[in-house]
């Protein structure tokens, strides 16, 4: 799209938003709404009183009044990773590593394909 069309469609947006905000602006129940809103913090301020503290007077069983519960906390240990030794039957070339992110290692992956390179694998104890 280019920037023309894009400016285009978000001013056609704008005012569509503008005629709903007009439309909702004289809407009586919302107009009843912002007043209780305004008369409820009014309230609150004078009696210094947070909406929680308004939640938790009607409705005691909420939510907002539980202490969130305590998580367990697990200690797992990883596994050390064991060192592999690959040997390339073509080249004779010896590699060590204990991942698959050695530079050599993915050449021989590229060329000779993952499985194959795999096969050449041997475990080494540590």
């Amino acid at each position: 799209m280019s920037i023309v069309n894009e400016y285009r469609s978000t001013e056609e947006e704008i005012k569509k938003l503008q005629e709903r905000l007009k439309q909702l602006s004289q809407d009586s129940k919302l107009q009843q709404e912002l007043e209780f809103e305004d008369k409820l913090r009014t309230l609150m301020g004078e009696y210094q009183k947070s909406l929680r503290d308004i939640i938790a007077l009607l409705d005691p069983d909420s939510r907002l009044n539980k202490q969130p519960a305590v998580a367990k906390v697990v200690t797992t240990t990883k596994r050390a990773r064991r060192v592999k030794q690959y040997k390339n039957p073509h080249t004779g070339e010896v590699i060590e590593t204990k991942g698959g992110n050695h530079k050599t290692l993915k050449e021989w992956k590229a060329t000779w394909g993952a499985d194959t390179v795999e096969g050449w694998a041997a475990v080494l104890e540590a």
